[in-house]
């Protein structure tokens, strides 16, 4: 059972901030060149998806791990509030029409789990409701593994309650931070041990098939070099190919 106070916020691993900026940098490039690979080969796309609690990253995170990848091979959708369309269809309606087509990335800022995460916490579905949800999204997100090869990695971005008020602090301080401020921040950073409980739900009754990878985010550069190595390395194991030419005229004798 995946317990999130086993889980350090923080490095733990040794690396130092210039290394593994380095690294991540040369990773970023890395991603970019299997992307396009993806891309052409046509045979596989990916749905990332990035939850975390307020001010724990996830903007910043698409900007350094993506910075090098096409902006026509990646894309990015933040799930907000349902509009009264969303509200008028099942939970997963919004959430099918923007999986990634194949041969593209596909960035989920929050994503169908808010539909178990914030309704729980605060009530607006019962437990049953709940448990019915987390068995549709497991057998949403095995349909798009295995019938369409949508791979799916999910990170959680797990920040400390500490780092987190430093964080919202700074968008009240800080000018160059201030359009970033949500009073709801703070409002929901009142339910943390109830989300705690709630991710940790999310974390242990997943699919095996597609685990959550839960990534220490208090340090910035210790998050993004870790997704973006999680991402590389999936990607390497495709074994991708670039298409072979397909001409009916033959160059040898030009």
């Amino acid at each position: 059972m995946i317990k999130l106070s086993d889980y350090s916020t923080k490095p733990t691993d040794g690396l130092t901030k210039s290394k593994a900026k380095k690294m991540r940098n040369e990773l970023a490039d890395e991603l970019a060149t299997l992307q396009n690979l993806m891309l052409a080969e046509g045979k596989h796309s990916l749905l990332i998806v990035l939850q975390g609690m307020d001010a724990s990253g996830k903007d910043g995170l698409v900007r350094k791990v993506f910075r090098q990848v096409s902006p026509s091979g990646v894309k990015v959708h933040s799930f907000k509030k349902p509009t009264d369309e969303e509200f008028a269809h099942d939970f997963l309606w919004r959430v099918h029409k923007v999986t990634p087509q194949k041969g593209m990335i596909q960035i989920f800022n929050r994503s169908h789990y808010e539909d178990i995460l914030i309704q729980r916490v605060h009530k607006w579905i019962d437990e049953d409701r709940v448990k019915q949800r987390i068995k549709h999204i497991n057998n949403f997100e095995e349909l798009l593994q295995e019938e369409n090869n949508t791979h799916v990695l999910k990170f959680y971005l797990h920040v400390s309650r500490e780092e987190q008020e430093v964080r919202l602090r700074e968008r009240v301080d800080l000018l160059r931070k201030n359009w970033k401020h949500n009073d709801g921040d703070w409002e929901q950073r009142e339910y943390w041990d109830e989300y705690m409980k709630a991710y940790e739900t999310c974390f242990n009754e997943c699919s095996p098939n597609i685990p959550w990878h839960i990534v220490p985010a208090d340090e910035n550069w210790m998050k993004e070099y870790t997704v973006a190595k999680i991402i590389v390395e999936k990607l390497k194991r495709l074994n991708m190919e670039f298409p072979p030419l397909e001409t009916e005229r033959n160059w040898e004798t030009v």
